[in-house]
Formats: structure tokens, C-alpha cells, sequence
């Protein structure tokens, strides 16, 4: 399998994140969130789990779950949590539906499994700016960006790792910075910072910031925008007399007949000349 992150180096990304002063802001954000999702699901869950790179925080935001480590190998037994949380790290993995699948075994039948990761419309305006200085001071590019997933794609890998009812969705956050170094220091205190496995590992030259810094837009009040997008995933493991979609051609009612109005025939045979 082709290796995406170096996990070494994420793992010194973290503890240098936890040393400087976390910045753990959007963690908070999908920590709320994901509070008021399982708020509107009737149901009580008593066995949870949170799979995380940020151990410490997550046992403070979920001190009734049992806290487990993003590893490629998950510490969890098979049918032993009727709830896995899978926050903030799904981004970093090499194989997702590998994660995916894992999360979904250790779910009892029934059992809820909820996700958070960065998506793909994340850092686009600071993927562009770098892009293009670095192809201008050094007339090349290298990889400082970890590939982010689309919404689409993650509705299609829950269904691949076996969940039922799967739905994937993301919720679009910016956060301003006074300028570029501002905002690079908060994704360090994030752990957010280059773990790319074939990342240029010689650190980046000062010139290449600054053309950066001096084309990165500003907004009307001169700030610096950072695009965040946060994508969240819930799936559930198959049951017994779970909903299923009907098929297609199953429905026993027309869709005009409960909207109250006409229904047209489209018309059938031959085009005329000249139509488009």
C-alpha cells in the first residue's frame, strides 16, 4: 500500500502542538456537533468509544467514553461498543475504508459509528498560494498539503466498509488570521502541519513564505481567511429490522398525486429538425 503520511513525523507534529498550546478550537467545534447529532437520535448509547490523535482532549470533551489511539491497527474488539467516534484524524489515514471497516466490527448490531475530518475544500486558498510561490522562487512544487476528501467520496467508502443508512455531510467554517505566519502557527499548534511520506523533508525557504504572505488575498478588513470544511459521516452496523430502502420501481403512489398537482407526458418519437 502506498504510504500517504509519515506517522512518525505526525506524531511529533502532535506533541509539538500539545508542547506550544493546543489549538484546538475546531475540535471543540465537532466535539458540539457531533452532541447535537446523537441528541436527535432517540436511542442511549452506553458503551462509546472516541478513535483519536489527540488522546488527551478528546477524554476531556468525552469523559464517558474510552479513548483509542488512530493506529492502523484500532484497539478495539469486535462487537464490544454500541458507539464509535471516529474524530478528527480519518484525514491522516492511509487507508480509510481499512478504518472504516474496523470501526464498523467493533460496533455491537445496531450500534452508531460517527466520524469528523478535514474535507477537501480545507486550506484551498493556502494550497493555491503556496502552489504558485514556490513555483515562482524555486520553479517547481512538492507535496505540503495532505489530499483531502469530498463528501461524495466518504458517502461511498461508509457504504464500502458494510454500514447501513450511511450519510455523509460537511459544514464549512472560516477562521481569520492578522497574516500568514499567524495562521501557519495555529496549524502547528493544531498538528496540522506537513506529515506528508514524500514531502521535501530540507525546511522552506524564508523567500517562499513571504511571496506567499504578499499574494495570499485579504479580506475587506485586511484579514487573512482560512477555508475549513468539516466533514461528518454516521453510519450504522447492520440489525435486523433496520429500515431498508425500497427498491427502485417499488413505490405504490405517484409523486404528482401528493404534491396535488398535474402530471405531464413527455413527448416521444422522432425530434424535429433542428431542435438541440
Amino acid at each position: 500500500m502506498t504510504r500517504l503520511t509519515d506517522r512518525t513525523q505526525l506524531a511529533r507534529n502532535r506533541i509539538r502542538a500539545v508542547r506550544i498550546g493546543l489549538a484546538d478550537f475546531l475540535h471543540h467545534a465537532a466535539s458540539d456537533n457531533l452532541r447535537e447529532r446523537l441528541g436527535e437520535i432517540n436511542k442511549r448509547f452506553t458503551k462509546p468509544v472516541v478513535v483519536t490523535g489527540l488522546p488527551d482532549l478528546w477524554a476531556r470533551l468525552w469523559p464517558e467514553a474510552r479513548i483509542v489511539a488512530d493506529d492502523e491497527t484500532l484497539d478495539l474488539k469486535p462487537q464490544s461498543s454500541d458507539l464509535v467516534i471516529h474524530a478528527m484524524a480519518l484525514h491522516w489515514a492511509d487507508d480509510p475504508v481499512g478504518q472504516l471497516i474496523q470501526c464498523r466490527r467493533a460496533l455491537r448490531p445496531d450500534g452508531l459509528f460517527l466520524g469528523c475530518l478535514a474535507g477537501g475544500k480545507t486550506l484551498a486558498t493556502l494550497r493555491r498560494v503556496l502552489a504558485e510561490a514556490e513555483s515562482a522562487v524555486s520553479g517547481g512544487l512538492s507535496p505540503r498539503v495532505a489530499p483531502m476528501a469530498e463528501i461524495r467520496d466518504m458517502g461511498g467508502l461508509l457504504q464500502r466498509a458494510g454500514f447501513a443508512m450511511p450519510v455523509a455531510d460537511g459544514v464549512a467554517l472560516n477562521v481569520t488570521y492578522p497574516d500568514l505566519m499567524a495562521m501557519l502557527h495555529d496549524l502547528r499548534a493544531m498538528g496540522e502541519t506537513n506529515a506528508l511520506a514524500n514531502r521535501h523533508r530540507a525546511p522552506g525557504l524564508r523567500k517562499l513564505f513571504d511571496h506567499a504572505a504578499m499574494t495570499y488575498p485579504k479580506d475587506p478588513s485586511g484579514r487573512l481567511a482560512m477555508e475549513v470544511e468539516i466533514l461528518y459521516l454516521s453510519g450504522w452496523a447492520p440489525a435486523e429490522g433496520q429500515p431498508q430502502p425500497l427498491r427502485p420501481g417499488s413505490a405504490q403512489s405517484r409523486l404528482a398525486e401528493a404534491l396535488g398537482t398535474s402530471e405531464l407526458t413527455l413527448p416521444t418519437g422522432p425530434r424535429p429538425k433542428g431542435d438541440n
